[in-house]
């Protein structure tokens, strides 16, 4: 989940004293509930975060809550105080500093609401906001049923529902977070809600892509489909074989053969320490086929490795964490092409060969398709915006030297631009940006397309007004962090003030 923003402080006192007032009083109130520095639960929170750069910030304390009535009462006292801002983390797998982690403020670690379970007679999932994937899989395995969800089973329920969600059933049921029923939310003065298709409407559908701009949500109803096992296929390649693996790649996304039951994501690795790049494709069918026949050309191209499996979701979500480094994720998205996908690698390689960092730096390159069977899915049940079938293309970088941070995050922007531009010149650059792989600078929410835009800045007014809220907008509500443009930084201040004087 994301940072939500305050003022910056004036006067006399520091955002540090006043968000010290703010956990003083907290205390009083949620009792061990709230940790502060170099005591066991709040060390427990830094450290679970999945990059150095947000486990480098120190809050002034953090909230373990353990049912949305804290939360109520917790945001009750900090937009009580102007300038006490606070943070919303999930699993921690945003890496941006900033991501769900701030200095001085207060952190609301909600790991501690994860729990599940399944009401048998409608087959709706109840998950707590603050639960990994992993866990609600192994939940229902065996139970004939499963939910659309992140692949990795480590990352947070909160995080990837609200920016939208690619699962292995994407092409099947749409954007993960088309799925969820009903949010319960808790709004800026403590307030208690439902956002459904009948109770606060724009606020339901505000939230499938929106982030967490609109309140802390604490629980999410997801419609559950029958699933068993599944099949898995994972290939690796010479890097010589790159040209023929994204035709491959490309072939296989041929609307009219598309097989439904399909997920795919191939991808690039280089290392700067070994100058080695790594080829592979990691591919699942949702049934327990042993060799399903949508993969034979993946199959068909010279490879080094081949491993096929038929598992259980959960087994195979369950991925070991990588240890804490610095990560940088960036994003775009591209009209299919296997020339173009060769391009690609070609120029990353031409860009970075030469570029070997003190303690190294490994690249990552995922082309993940978003199909057009996957969007009819998806019409008009989200604020994504998204009408015609793409490859997302994730970039992300990992080092463990945090001295090279800015080194690496302007490398990184130098290949994402130049991609950007030759892209573009070739008619193959989209608009969409995907909200959960975007860079603090890239422009996520701008991307959905004016209407949506529109639509957001609406809702982010109603939130703070409408739904009986008196709390400005940019006390409450920023989206990403500090440096990312948002939502807010689109004219929503203007409106709050606005919207301020009309509600007295």
């Amino acid at each position: 989940m994301k940072v939500v923003g305050a003022h910056f402080v004036t006067g006399l006192l520091s955002s540090s004293v006043l968000a010290s007032t703010c956990c003083h009083q907290l205390k009083g109130i949620l009792g061990d509930k709230i940790s502060f520095p170099d005591t066991k639960s709040y060390n427990a929170t830094l450290t679970s975060y999945w990059s150095k750069q947000e486990s480098a910030l120190h809050p002034n304390c953090v909230l373990q809550p353990t049912t949305e009535h804290d939360i109520a009462a917790t945001l009750k006292i900090i937009t009580a105080h102007k300038d006490c801002k606070f943070s919303i983390k999930g699993h921690g797998h945003a890496p941006a500093a900033g991501s769900a982690n701030s200095n001085d403020g207060v952190t609301i670690d909600m790991t501690t609401l994860s729990s599940v379970s399944l009401n048998k007679e409608s087959t709706i999932a109840s998950i707590g906001a603050g639960a990994k994937w992993l866990d609600v899989y192994e939940h229902f395995d065996g139970s004939g049923v499963q939910v659309a969800g992140g692949r990795n089973g480590n990352v947070g329920v909160g995080g990837l529902l609200l920016g939208g969600g690619i699962s292995h059933f994407t092409t099947e049921v749409g954007w993960a977070c088309d799925r969820v029923i009903n949010y319960e939310v808790v709004l800026a003065n403590g307030t208690l809600i439902s956002a459904n298709k009948k109770r606060n409407s724009d606020l339901f559908l505000a939230l499938k892509g929106g982030g967490n701009n609109f309140g802390v949500i604490t629980r999410f109803d997801i419609e559950t489909f029958p699933q068993g096992d599944i099949s898995t296929t994972s290939i690796s390649y010479d890097i010589t074989e790159s040209d023929k693996v994204f035709q491959a790649f490309t072939d296989l996304l041929d609307s009219s053969t598309y097989d439904p039951s399909a997920s795919l994501v191939t991808s690039l690795l280089y290392s700067s320490a070994s100058k080695a790049w790594s080829l592979s494709a990691s591919a699942v069918y949702t049934k327990p086929v042993s060799q399903p026949k949508v993969f034979k050309g993946l199959s068909a191209v010279p490879h080094t490795k081949l491993v096929k499996n038929v598992t259980t979701l959960a087994e195979f979500a369950n991925e070991n964490d990588t240890p804490p480094l610095n990560w940088l994720f960036a994003t775009l998205t591209l009209r299919p092409s296997a020339r173009h996908m060769q391009h690609m690698f070609e120029t990353l390689n031409n860009t970075i060969y030469s570029f070997n960092p003190q303690g190294g730096v490994t690249w990552s390159i995922a082309f993940e398709p978003l199909v057009a069977a996957m969007l009819k899915s998806s019409k008009n049940t989200n604020a994504l915006g998204l009408e015609s079938a793409h490859d997302v293309v994730l970039i992300s970088v990992l080092w463990p030297n945090s001295a090279i941070n800015s080194d690496i995050e302007a490398k990184a922007k130098e290949v994402l631009s130049a991609w950007e531009e030759d892209a573009r010149t070739k008619g193959l650059l989209q608009k969409f940006q995907y909200l959960n792989y975007a860079a603090p600078y890239q422009k996520p929410f701008e991307s959905y397309g004016a209407d949506e835009l529109e639509f957001l800045r609406r809702e982010l007014v109603a939130s703070s007004y409408e739904l009986n809220e008196k709390v400005s907008p940019q006390k409450y509500i920023k989206s990403r962090d500090s440096a990312r443009d948002s939502v807010y930084r689109k004219g929503i201040r203007r409106q709050a003030i606005k919207a301020s004087m009309q509600n007295g």
